[in-house]
């Protein structure tokens, strides 16, 4: 049986949503944990740090609502690692950018943003470029399944493989905390690599060197190595 039509799953559908986190963390404490809401378009999508997503018809924009009983920064792999084993299935390689982004051909695919309230629940959105179209602006930046397969695909189909590869990657998660990380150090394509990383209003750059088992990102600046918990990260030409 599909995961969509599992009647263990609720599927909440909206044909519009200011955010599909902002519904999911209205309701949370009133719904089971695994309810899935789903919105045709968001009028005011957004990422980390409270920057705007575009989210038109055609892309697919969701939440689901976990109940871990704690925050968790690692809950944000559970939605990367989902996303690139969905993109996988469509014959799209894919990789993590610490912390939250997917990257297909060079290209930010997908976005993951985890919010909540600590004790009660967390809302891991994602925003997953399929056959929507890209401002003008993000035609450098961004990419869609569309673009990278040559053909529309079934917007229902990837939602009721993301949802099977979030269970999945969720139970890894309850169960073995350590195994996920040894598989999303696996899908990070930034290790080895230039990077410079922003925080607050600063930044310095360094080699990534590895994702630790809290989901932090160690890098090598300079001979010394520094532990990074938040901030941006930018690929840098060596």
């Amino acid at each position: 049986m599909s995961p969509v039509e599992d009647p263990e799953v609720r599927i909440i559908r909206l044909e519009e949503a200011d955010s599909t986190n902002e519904y999911a963390k209205r309701i949370a404490q009133e719904v089971p944990e695994g309810t899935v809401v789903v919105a045709s378009k968001q009028t005011a999508g957004r990422g980390r740090r409270g920057r705007s997503w575009a989210s038109p018809e055609g892309g697919l924009w969701m939440s689901v609502i976990l109940k871990p009983g704690k925050t968790d920064p690692r809950l944000v792999f559970v939605g990367a690692m989902a996303v690139v084993d969905v993109l996988d299935e469509f014959g799209i390689r894919a990789g993590i950018k610490w912390p939250n982004d997917v990257w297909a051909g060079g290209k930010k695919i997908a976005g993951i943003l985890t919010e909540g309230r600590a004790g009660e629940y967390v809302v891991l959105g994602v925003g997953l470029n399929v056959n929507n179209p890209l401002p003008e602006g993000l035609w450098g930046s961004a990419t869609s399944m569309l673009y990278l397969v040559g053909r529309k695909i079934p917007l229902e189909k990837v939602l009721g493989r993301l949802i099977f590869h979030l269970n999945a990657w969720y139970r890894v998660y309850r169960l073995r905390p350590d195994l996920l990380m040894v598989k999303v150090r696996e899908r990070t394509f930034i290790l080895g690599k230039s990077v410079e990383v922003f925080e607050d209003d600063s930044s310095f750059v360094g080699r990534a060197v590895d994702v630790l088992d809290d989901g932090s990102l160690l890098l090598d600046v300079g001979g010394e190595l520094r532990r990074v918990v938040s901030g941006e990260v930018s690929l840098r030409p060596l």
